[in-house]
Parts: structure tokens; sequence; C-alpha cells
């Protein structure tokens, strides 16, 4: 608790000492980190560079919001472009790895292998679990005693489910959703991403996918149901480091051990909102 909050802490000093940071400028050696487009990455990002700065003699340059996320910047990692970035479990072992199997952190290990081949290390796991999942109404869940998603197969007939298009296309969306948990909804509706809250808000759908750090998902009144069968894979946020960026200073070690387990699903969900 200790230390989520001294980072949580770090996170409002970002945004209120951005511009005396700026203008103090650090000499020494400079790393390089890269963050992909996403909210969480901007935040994760900016409370790992303020942590540096403060606990070492080391700056920090970000090059935020690199388009094509992993794709891009994990071959920049392999050229020595980037230094270390944060990363998603589940994105490591399918995209990097190009492991076909769903990843669960039971798996950590193997994962940790294949990026010690490329001379790259995981560390630094924050916590939090960006992985797929469902949500229900407050009142459909009391109404039909919902916790799980297989608790959704004898009652999913009366209910509608939505979602963004994307979601009915994908391999293991919709379709493998249904089938895997036996669902047969009473009706769907294709919604825009950013219009998927108010729907549910609004009493249009009964349940729907999100994403669990969503940061609407801090604001909504909706139960998030447990995937108890395993579908969706582990996308536990760490951060991916070169090893020579290791060797060289070792001192970075324990910093990245200031951020384990240090954030919350519903912690990120807050910030990202």
């Amino acid at each position: 608790m200790k230390t989520t909050k001294k980072v949580l802490g770090l996170l409002l000093a970002v945004v209120l000492i951005t511009a005396l940071l700026a203008g103090c400028g650090k000499t020494g050696t400079v790393l390089q980190m890269a963050t992909k487009p996403m909210t969480e990455q901007y935040i994760t990002g900016s409370i790992m560079k303020t942590l540096i700065e403060q606990e070492t003699d080391l700056t920090v340059e970000i090059t935020e919001g690199v388009g094509g996320g992993t794709s891009n910047i994990q071959p920049a990692m392999e050229k020595g472009d980037f230094d270390f970035y944060p990363e998603y479990t589940g994105s490591g072992w399918n995209a990097v790895l190009k492991e076909e199997s769903l990843y669960d952190e039971s798996m950590f290990a193997k994962l940790q292998a294949g990026y010690a081949e490329m001379d790259m290390t995981w560390t630094g796991m924050i916590g939090f679990n960006n992985t797929y999942g469902l949500v229900v109404t407050k009142e459909a869940a009391q109404k039909y005693n919902l916790k799980t998603y297989s608790d959704l197969a004898a009652v999913s007939n009366q209910l509608t489910f939505g979602a963004e298009y994307d979601f009915f296309e994908r391999e293991d969306g919709y379709d493998a959703l249904c089938e895997t948990y036996g669902l047969q909804f009473k009706d769907t509706m294709d919604l825009d991403i950013g219009l998927k809250y108010d729907a549910i808000r609004q009493k249009k759908i009964d349940v729907m996918n999100m994403f669990t750090t969503d940061g609407q998902l801090s604001v909504s009144d909706v139960v998030v149901l447990d995937d108890d069968k395993g579908l969706y894979p582990s996308y536990v946020c760490g951060f991916v480091v070169r090893n020579e960026v290791l060797e060289k200073h070792p001192e970075l070690q324990a910093v990245f051990d200031l951020m384990e387990n240090a954030i919350t699903d519903a912690e990120m969900a807050e910030m990202n909102y």
C-alpha cells in the first residue's frame, strides 16, 4: 500500500512539476523510452521517467505514442534506438515471440527466456492487467446473480449484447465467446467504441465487452464478470529493457523494483479516466 501511494503521488508530481523538470536539465547519460499511443502508456511512461530522474543521475527522453505500438517499438529496441518501454505480457508472447497459444502468467518464465535470447529483460511488473472483459448492468447482475461468464449462459437469451464492430469480427471476439461459454443472446448491437458506456448506462444493452482498465469503467455503474474459463489471455503491464542498459546502469534495477505490483486494474482505470 505504501508503494502504491508513493507511485500515485508521483503521478500528481508529473502533472505539477513538468515545467520545473524541463527547466532543470540533468547532465549525464540520456535513456530513450518509447510508449504506445494509449493514455495508460503515457501515464506509466511519465511515472517511470519521474522515478528514474528522482532516484538516479540519469535523464529519460520519451518518444510518446509510437504508431503501430509493439510492431514498431520492438524492432527499434533490437536496433538500440530505444532502451526500454512499457509492454504487455500477452502482446510480447504473441506479437514478439510469435507464439500461437493464449498467454497466462504461469508462462512468464518462458516469456522471459524468449526475451533473454534477444538480450532483453522483463522487469518492473506494474500489476494491472489490461485484458478483454465483460460487464453487465448492476440491475442484471443482481436480478440473475451474475458473477462469471458461465453464469450468463442460463440467461443470455434474455439479454442484449453490445460491442464495437471489430469485436464481432475478431477471432477471439464474439463467436469465440459464445462458443466457449454457450451464450445465445436475445439480440446484439453494433456500437461505436466511444458510445458503449452511454449505451449500457441508458439500458440500451445489458452486456458489453470492455478492457479491464477502461477509464469510463471507474465511473460506471456496472459489474465486471469473471472469465472463469480463461478465454482471454493475460496482458499484465511491465517494462522491457535492453540488458546492455541494465548492465551499464545497475542502479536502474532498484527503480524498476519500485513499480512491482504498484498499480491495480481499478487504480489504472481511475487514472485513465
